[in-house]
């Protein structure tokens, strides 16, 4: 009985985690529109914005959990921290938002979607880790479909070296933050990685947005006359910041970084479903099919490798 309800218990505990991954990808993939009104409308800037919603963000959690420990244990930590802080953060937005001004679009949610595979690989390579076939199976799989939503979008695919470098490196600094963070979630809480993660995330962005020649847009945020901004602003900070980002390293912590990973080839779903309600574009085959393999190729990932662990 006892084997029973503590295989029961961890069945519950890891269908939360599986159902927190698809709220924090159906954040991120649904973030953009925030940040379109944001930065087309209100004319933020890519770093202007990023430093304003993580800025407030840590200061929410700094106000929400232990404000007596601000250091790591040891400066090993502080600086593996520095390191999150930098590739999840910083280098991760700003790589990925240059980008898209000197590629497509297409290229840009291509090349930055390929973030799970190279952190299936590095997972392998750094933590001698054996992966299974079923996880990089399920993995191309996925990535496949994330090629045919891009396709089915109607963003060209051209080659931009530029742009396509900046593309890969938003990609790999994401999975260099996994594989990073994996030896800190033991020791750690999630409050408190999410915390220093956005520390240092905002400092190691700071001095590009004081070398902005651009005017800066912080009072539209209090303009009452013009509430959408401070409400979508506010969107990014307390849902695909604060909350999304805490959610993600509790999942990290009961799937592992490969599994949880592969979520992030859901995003292109969030997107397509939401241009199709809110600007009225047509779902086409190719957009199906490319739902149908993402999810195929997370349920390959997830249970491939059981199935075998059964046959032996």
């Amino acid at each position: 009985m006892k084997s029973t309800a503590k295989l029961l218990k961890g069945g519950s505990f890891k269908f939360l985690a599986h159902l927190g991954a698809v709220v924090t990808v159906s954040a991120w993939g649904s973030s953009f529109l925030s940040s379109k009104v944001l930065m087309e409308d209100g004319g933020f800037t890519p770093v202007e914005l990023f430093i304003y919603r993580f800025a407030c963000a840590y200061v929410l959690l700094l106000l929400l959990t232990c404000r007596k420990r601000l250091l790591a244990l040891n400066w090993r930590d502080e600086l593996s921290f520095v390191a999150c802080g930098v590739c999840a953060c910083s280098l991760y937005f700003i790589t990925e938002n240059v980008a898209l001004l000197h590629t497509t679009a297409g290229n840009v949610s291509l090349l930055s979607g390929i973030s799970p595979l190279f952190t299936t690989l590095l997972m392998g390579i750094v933590y001698k880790i054996r992966i299974g076939g079923g996880k990089i199976l399920g993995s191309i799989v996925a990535f496949g479909g994330v090629a045919c939503v891009v396709l089915a979008s109607g963003a060209g695919l051209e080659i931009h070296p530029l742009g396509d470098l900046l593309a890969l490196s938003s990609a790999m600094s994401w999975a260099v933050y996994s594989i990073v963070v994996k030896r800190l979630m033991p020791l750690y809480n999630s409050f408190f990685i999410t915390r220093k993660i956005f520390l240092y995330g905002v400092l190691s962005g700071l001095p590009l947005l004081l070398m902005q020649k651009e005017p800066l847009h912080l009072l539209l945020l209090v303009d009452v006359a013009q509430p959408q901004y401070l409400v979508n602003f506010l969107f990014l900070v307390m849902m695909c910041s604060v909350a999304a980002y805490l959610i993600w390293n509790e999942t990290m912590k009961s799937l592992g970084a490969v599994t949880a990973n592969n979520y992030l080839y859901g995003q292109p779903i969030v997107t397509m479903v939401l241009a199709t309600l809110i600007f009225n574009e047509p779902v086409t085959l190719l957009g199906i099919c490319g739902c149908i393999l993402i999810i195929g190729g997370l349920i390959i990932s997830d249970k491939l490798p059981e199935i075998r662990l059964r046959r032996r």
